[in-house]
Formats: structure tokens, C-alpha cells, sequence
């Protein structure tokens, strides 16, 4: 039975468990009526894609949805209007993005690239098999606290915005119980507001607990390779659906066994989307995930003399003084200051008053600084 209309969710409608609900229904409603059929990217492949209809999977071509902008290439987690018969069918159009996971591309040009659309959930995989790389960890979550206006990049939906959280992978291997729970404050310190999970695929550990947090919704799982994606995936889908290998002792790093994304449906309810290891992950218009990963920082520069102030030599600088105090930790500021220069440069790239402040600033802190050296040159006479 083919569905050439634009039909409600329920319970027996096939697309219902890929997150068919209400408003995609109204979003289709009017390719429906130019016969056209609904389907959720499952995978995407050179041109091609996978395609889950109510008929079932399909091969479908990408060809009439190829754009300049590489923001609007067909992504897994995309909702789709595709021709009713044909092999291989013809994606037509998608339907207006609610999220969009966009990381910069690794070219370190201007361009963003999209890992993940349409999700509610982002779960940042963190193997407790090596030293926790802080600095990392507070990119990725700059990046999923940005997901929300990855969509407004694209003019489309960006009221929805969706839950981080971070996964603690490979318990087992921190069997001392104070070790973990000090391991989960140190990111509970770095994460404010956002769920620390430790779990452990080997003994259950968490599972059941991050299994009702993705039992609704589409989630994504994100991190370097080695971080025990496919493993949990395996877990969660409770059979070997995603190819595993083992990572290296040395450095906890594994092959990238996941060569593209994947969008799988749990039996418990709601879709997990497991993505490939990633090796760099360049932050693209982030500023706003960026404020609220160091909301501590943000708040403190509210008290500063200068509302410019660039919180580095300045009189006055709560910033400064909470440094000197020991409030705040010196790595936490670096990293602040590492992540707000990479976003405006990105940024810059594309948004002429972006380039214009940050040319009037260089401008400002060379004219400061040859003021300084006269000065100085004026006490040494």
C-alpha cells in the first residue's frame, strides 16, 4: 500500500517510530498534493541516499537538491518529499530543518559542514580509557549548545533546541568508585546545566539511565574515534549493527570503523543517529554555545569597569581578579579565550561588522601599545 498523502501520525503509521509526528505532517501537507511521498534519511552515500518511506527503504538520488550552499546538502536525519515510485527515486525538496549539528569544515575556510539534523538529543561520547582532554570537551559542547541555531543559519526552525548530554564511556575501566565520581565532577564543573553520564557497555553501567533519555526524540552520539560510539549503539539496538574495533592502548584512539552517519530506530522507542569518529571539530557560528559553556566567565565580565573589556590587562577586570584569587582556573580562561577568537574568525569570514570590530580592536590595542612604549621611553629619560 502506497501513502501518496500527507498523513497524521499514530501509532500504526510506519514513519511514526523515525519521529513522524503533528508538524512534519503540516510541513509536507503541500508536496503531498503534488503526489509526492514523505521519508527520514537513514544514510547518505556519494550522491545517494537511503530513504525510510512508509513502504519501507528506498535508494534515492540527491541530484535535484544539490546546492551551492553546503549547509543544504541532504543530511542523515533529514526529512525528505521524494517521488512515489522509481529506481533509484528523486529527492525533491526537504522539509525545513528543526536542529542542525554544523561544525566548520576541515579546510578551515568559511564553510560549515552538517553532521546531523532534526535532533533532540546530543550525547558527547568521552572514553575514560585516556585522560580527559577538558579543552575538547568544551568545544563539542560549545558546538551541541549551538545546534539550535544551526537551523536559523539556514532561515529555517530555531525554536527547538536540543538537550546535550555528556557520556563518561568505559566505566569499567575506572573501577575505583572515587576516582569516578571525582572524573564526573571535573566535567560537571566544565558542563553547568548539562547531564554527566558514566556508562559502561561492557557491565550496564548508566545504560538504563541514557536509554530513557533517548527513548524519546532523535538523539546523536558525537566524539573522536575510539570513544565507544558504535559499541553503545550496538548496546542500546541490543545486536552488532555497527562494526566494531578495538581502539589502541597507547592513546585510546580507534580506526574509524563508522564510515558514514546512521540513523537507527530503538526497540525501546526513539531514533539514535551514530556518527564516524571525528578527528577535528571547528566551531562555526558557536558564540552562543560558547557564552553559555563558560557562563562563569560571562557573568564575571558583567562586573568589569569596561563593558569592552578584553579581559587581559585591563584595570578593573573582574575577570582578572577572579584569576588572581583562584576562583577561576587558568586553563578555563584559556580555553574561553582560545574558542571566542576561533568563532569571530569564522564569523568574520562571512559577516563584514564582525571583520570591521575586530580590525577597529587591533587598531585600538596597537595604538594602546605604542602609547605604552612611549610612555615608558619618556620615564627612561
Amino acid at each position: 500500500m502506497s501513502f501518496s498523502f500527507s498523513p497524521a501520525p499514530s501509532s500504526s503509521y510506519p514513519l511514526t517510530p523515525y519521529g513522524w509526528d503533528e508538524d512534519w505532517a503540516a510541513a509536507f501537507s503541500p508536496y503531498a498534493e503534488q503526489g509526492l511521498v514523505p521519508g527520514r534519511v537513514v544514510r547518505v552515500d556519494r550522491g545517494q541516499c537511503d530513504v525510510i518511506t512508509a513502504d519501507g527503504t528506498v535508494r534515492a538520488d540527491t541530484a535535484f537538491v544539490v546546492p551551492r550552499d553546503p549547509m543544504r546538502i541532504v543530511c542523515t536525519g533529514d526529512w525528505v518529499a521524494l517521488d512515489a515510485d522509481g529506481d533509484p527515486r528523486f529527492v525533491r525538496t526537504l522539509l525545513p530543518r528543526r536542529t542542525a549539528f554544523v561544525r566548520s569544515t576541515s579546510s578551515q575556510r568559511s564553510e560549515g559542514q552538517v553532521l546531523a539534523t532534526n535532533i533532540d538529543h546530543i550525547a558527547i561520547c568521552v572514553s575514560l580509557a585516556v585522560e580527559l582532554d577538558l579543552g575538547r570537551l568544551e568545544r563539542f559542547l560549545a558546538l551541541a549548545l549551538s545546534s539550535s541555531s544551526g537551523a536559523a543559519l539556514l532561515g529555517e526552525d530555531a525554536g527547538h533546541t536540543p538537550e546535550p548530554v555528556v557520556l563518561l564511556t568505559k566505566a569499567d575501566l575506572v573501577p575505583d568508585a572515587a576516582t569516578l565520581a571525582h572524573l564526573v565532577q571535573d566535567v560537571e564543573a566544565i558542563a553547568p546545566g548539562v547531564q554527566v553520564l558514566p556508562v559502561s557497555s561492557t557491565t550496564g553501567e548508566g545504560l538504563d539511565v541514557f536509554g530513557a533519555v533517548v527513548s524519546g526524540g532523535t538523539s546523536v552520539l558525537l566524539g573522536i574515534s575510539g570513544a565507544g560510539k558504535s559499541t553503545l549503539a550496538n548496546t542500546l539496538l541490543g545486536r552488532d549493527v555497527m562494526e566494531v574495533r578495538a581502539a589502541r592502548d597507547v592513546d585510546g584512539k580507534g580506526r574509524h570503523t563508522t564510515t558514514t552517519r546512521n540513523l537507527l530506530v530503538l526497540p525501546h522507542g526513539g531514533v539514535l543517529i551514530d556518527t564516524p569518529g571525528l578527528r577535528g571539530v571547528g566551531l562555526y557560528d558557536a558564540g552562543t554555545g560558547v557564552g553559555e559553556v563558560f557562563s562563569e566567565i560571562e557573568e564575571l565580565a558583567t562586573r568589569c569597569r569596561f563593558h569592552d573589556c578584553a579581559h587581559e590587562a585591563e584595570p578593573g577586570c573582574a575577570v582578572l581578579g577572579a584569576l588572581e584569587d583562584g576562583v577561576l582556573p587558568e586553563r578555563r580562561l584559556d580555553s574561553y579565550r582560545k574558542l571566542i577568537r576561533e568563532n569571530q574568525r569564522i564569523v568574520a569570514k562571512t559577516d563584514a561588522r564582525v571583520r570591521s570590530e575586530i580590525l577597529r580592536d587591533w587598531k585600538r590595542k596597537g595604538a594602546e601599545g605604542r602609547a605604552a612604549m612611549q610612555a615608558k621611553r619618556g620615564r627612561v629619560r
